[in-house]
Formats: structure tokens, C-alpha cells, sequence
């Protein structure tokens, strides 16, 4: 049998993007932020975002992707030229480095499915089995088979990766409205429904949720992953990319709203009182501590705890897919080929993920390190663009025959300016937020608040080695740019020489 070049259809396609965009972040991370930031006034930028952020990302990504048939290394190389693949190769190792602990959490999400479907989660500590499941052997295992699985989809090509998210997009949509459903008929669940969308328009002027929501449509639609582009490969010469785009960002925020009704509906409904305590504590302990203790008060409360580890494990492994596959990408983008890339991507991604695996710390330190290096990869794409000539590039990639939905001249003011102004206050926010205060050195210091000195703030705020400061960011940027700029004449060299697919 031949092996399939393109989605077999244009919803197809469709479901493989979304299965790509509605990950973790939509899931677990939305609704956290969400109840964290005013509710309702947090969807209206969060809306505004969607579309200043990323809609024209996802655009910029299509239109790479389907003109140049190629990943973002070789793409930038052949729109900008070779001198800038280290621009590229940079987009591709950031959602690689990303991959790495996304296949441990994806671990973690398939162990608890396990483990509730076999209802070992009732009458349990909550947080005392989330701390030995962490400390224990079972997230290594889980990661190892969480990667072995999706290197069996890329390894059997993009028919396997059709059939799988055509499979499990529809069904994670159906459970999250299940959920959300159930949740909606608890008592007392219309407080948890107000409180989504109610606004607060004195609170519009608080930059911080205007930012959160920014941060938010960054790493939960995809937008500046090099995912799209990967995908946006196998697209129908006669799909319409223009309308894909709106449909997939529009498609995930639908989803995303969907899992915040079903999670704070149920916390207003459960325990209202102590729904500070919950969206307080993290993504994790949101989702492996506190989620068993509300599905235990609610009636069916363990089949309903199955729907959502499946309904999550779905979103995470289809995520986790395309990861994958833009990883044996980035490696056919320089001449290595298919099999032998997937083979690659599996031995470097198995052992990859054991660090996080092994340490809830370093986890944290990658996710932050990776997940804020996601911004700087979507100023990269806007670059490029900017580089070749913004009209230029949205009249010869953008809009092109096929398209039904062209795109206007407002996508150039987006792409050369708005973008690049987001992007730079975003990392100085990122950043400024990592600095400590003086209580925060005096505890780590064990002195007095008042001893603390200029010097000791600069460098807790600096310091190569910790888990989450600008330190630990800049100091791993630095050694992944400083390889690639050295590289980068070989870079671009072998990815000029790799012709184009038919």
C-alpha cells in the first residue's frame, strides 16, 4: 500500500490540528487561571487575545507549512534564507524540550486513569497518593510507555495519525460536554456559572489579567509551536488554510470553556468555600489532589472521575502526537530519513524525559524554561515574516488559490507590530515576576528581612542554578542559541540541499 501523503479530508485535517491544540493547558491550566483572574472578566481579553496573538500565528503557521512543505527549520531557511536556520532549528528544539516532560504529565494522566478505573483513588488521601506516586518508580514507567505509544503512531505515518485523532478528538469533545453537563445540574452549580460570566469591568483595568490572558492563548492554542507548520504539510491543495485557522483557535477556546464549566461548577457547587485553596494550587494539585476529593462528594462521582482522566489523557496524547512528529520532522528537514528520525526521536525522547520523570523539580524547571522560550518562538515566525516583506508573504502564502476566507491588511499591522509589542512585554513580565522580594531571600537565606542586601536580591533573581528565576532561563537559552549560531552554517547548508517533497 502506498504511504499517505495528505489528510484524506479537509475535517480530517481539522481534527488532527485541534487534537494538537486542545492539550493540558486547555484542560487543567484554563480553568485554573481562569478562576484565578475574575472569571468572566478575564474571557474578554482572553477573546481579544485569541485573535491579536494567536489567530495570526496560527495563519503565519498554515501558510509556512503548506507553501514551503517543509518543518520550521527548513521552512525559515527556504522563506528567509540559510543564514537564519538557527532560527528555526531553535522553534524546533523548544517544543522538543517541551516533549520531554509532556510525556511524563502525559504518564501521570494515564496512571490516574488506571488507577481510578480500578477505583483505588476512593476513600484515599488525596495528596498524600499524588507525593508517593511522584516519589515512586511509576511516572518513569509511565513516561517511557506514554512516548512508546506515540512512536507508534508516527512510526505506522499520517494514516495512523488521521485514525487516531479522528477517534479521540470526537470522544474527548463528547466527554468534556458530559462533564460539563453533569456540572451544570449540581446544586448550587449556577454560582460557579455566574462567577464564569459575570464581569467585572473595574477589574478590566488590572494589567495582570490582560496579561494572564495573554499567557494563556500563548501556550494553549499551539499558535508559535512549529506544530501547525508540521501538520499544515500534509494539507489538500484545495483546503481553504484561512478558515482552518479561525476554526482550530476558535475550536480550542470552545473546548477550553467547556472544561471550566465542568471544573468550577463543580467547586462552587462541592466546596465553595474553599475554592481559593483549590485554584491556588497549581495545575497539578488542581488536578491530582483536589479533583478525587470533588468527584468523591459528588454522586457517580468515581464513573465521572473516569470520563475526566480519559477525557485529559485524550487531549495529552494527541498533544504528545504531533510533538512527535515534529520532532522526526526537524530531522527530516536535514536529510535524515523518516525511519531512521523516528527511531531517533524514540531513543532520545525515552531517555530525555527520565530527569523530569525522576524529579518533580526539574519538571518545573523545564516547563518554565520551555514553556516561556514558546514566546520567543512566536517572535521568530513573526520575523520571518516581517523579514520577506509582510504584504509580500500574505499575498503569495496567505492568500493563495483555494482560499475563501482572505485574510486583510489588519494580519500585516498584527504580524509587524502588535505582535512583537506583545511578545516583548509578555518576557519582561515573565521575567520581572521571578524577581524575589526581601522576605522571599530572607527565608531562603535564613536571615532577617532587614539584612538582606541589593546583592543577595540581584543574584537569588539571577542565579544559574534554581527552579524557576530568569537566571535558570537565560543561562539554558544562551547554550541552545550559542549551539545553533554556531551550527548554523551546517544547518542551513543541509537543509538547502534536502529537495521537495511531491
Amino acid at each position: 500500500m502506498a504511504e499517505q501523503k495528505s489528510f484524506s479530508s479537509r475535517w480530517a485535517l481539522m481534527f488532527a490540528m485541534l487534537s494538537m491544540a486542545v492539550g493540558t493547558g486547555s484542560i487543567w491550566r484554563f480553568p485554573r487561571v481562569l478562576a484565578t483572574n475574575g472569571g468572566g472578566t478575564f474571557l474578554l481579553p482572553w477573546v481579544v487575545f485569541l485573535f491579536a496573538w494567536s489567530t495570526p500565528l496560527i495563519i503565519t503557521e498554515f501558510a509556512l507549512g503548506r507553501g514551503t512543505h517543509a518543518g520550521p527549520l527548513r521552512a525559515l531557511v527556504r522563506l528567509i534564507g540559510p543564514k537564519f536556520a538557527w532560527m528555526g532549528a531553535w522553534i524546533t528544539f523548544v517544543t522538543v524540550a517541551i516533549m520531554f516532560y509532556y510525556s511524563v504529565v502525559t504518564g501521570w494522566v494515564l496512571y490516574y486513569l488506571g488507577v481510578s478505573l480500578a477505583g483505588q483513588l476512593a476513600g484515599v488521601d488525596s495528596q498524600q497518593f499524588y507525593d508517593q506516586f511522584v516519589a515512586g518508580p511509576w511516572p518513569l514507567l509511565m513516561h517511557l510507555v506514554s512516548m512508546l505509544l506515540a512512536l507508534v503512531v508516527i512510526y505506522r505515518g499520517l494514516g495512523a495519525i488521521e485514525r487516531v485523532t479522528t477517534l479521540l478528538l470526537p470522544s474527548l469533545v463528547v466527554l468534556v460536554v458530559v462533564l460539563a453537563i453533569r456540572a451544570v445540574t449540581l446544586p448550587g452549580a449556577s454560582r460557579g456559572l455566574a462567577f464564569m460570566f459575570t464581569v467585572d469591568w473595574s477589574e478590566l483595568a488590572n494589567y495582570k489579567v490582560w496579561l494572564e490572558a495573554l499567557t494563556q492563548n500563548a501556550w494553549d492554542t499551539g499558535s508559535g509551536w512549529g506544530l501547525i507548520t508540521a501538520y499544515a504539510i500534509y494539507m489538500r491543495r484545495e483546503d481553504d488554510s484561512s478558515a482552518n485557522c479561525f476554526m482550530l483557535g476558535i475550536g480550542n477556546n470552545i473546548v477550553s470553556l467547556m472544561a471550566g464549566i465542568a471544573v468550577l461548577c463543580t467547586i462552587f457547587s462541592i466546596m465553595p468555600e474553599a475554592e481559593k485553596t483549590i485554584v491556588g494550587a497549581g495545575n497539578e494539585g488542581l488536578t491530582f489532589v483536589w479533583f478525587p476529593r470533588l468527584f468523591a462528594a459528588v454522586p457517580w462521582g468515581g464513573f465521572f472521575m473516569v470520563l475526566f482522566f480519559a477525557a485529559l489523557f485524550m487531549a495529552a496524547f494527541t498533544s504528545l502526537i504531533s510533538m512527535v512528529e515534529l520532532a522526526v520532522r526537524g530531522l527530516q528537514d536535514l536529510g535524515i530519513k523518516r525511519r531512521r528520525g523516528i527511531v531517533l526521536v524514540g531513543i532520545v525522547g525515552l531517555l530525555g524525559g527520565v530527569p523530569s520523570a525522576l524529579s518533580i523539580d526539574f519538571l518545573h524547571n523545564q516547563d518554565w524554561v520551555w514553556g516561556t522560550a514558546l514566546i520567543v518562538s512566536g517572535l521568530f515566525f513573526a520575523f520571518a515574516v516581517v523579514k520577506v516583506g509582510i504584504n509580500d508573504f500574505r499575498k503569495k502564502f496567505v492568500n493563495v488559490e483555494g482560499n475563501y476566507v482572505p485574510i486583510g491588511r489588519w494580519w500585516n499591522a498584527v504580524q509587524g507590530f502588535l505582535i512583537p509589542v506583545q511578545g516583548a512585554v509578555l518576557l519582561s513580565w515573565f521575567f520581572w515576576q521571578t524577581y524575589p522580594t526581601n522576605e522571599a531571600v530572607a527565608k531562603s537565606l535564613k536571615i532577617a528581612p532587614k539584612d538582606v542586601t541589593p546583592a543577595q536580591i540581584l543574584w537569588e533573581w539571577a542565579r544559574p542554578i534554581a527552579v524557576e528565576n530568569t537566571g535558570t532561563v537565560l543561562l539554558q537559552w544562551a547554550v541552545v542559541l550559542a549551539v545553533f549560531v554556531a551550527a548554523n552554517r551546517v544547518l542551513g547548508r543541509l537543509a538547502q540541499e534536502q529537495p521537495r517533497p511531491e
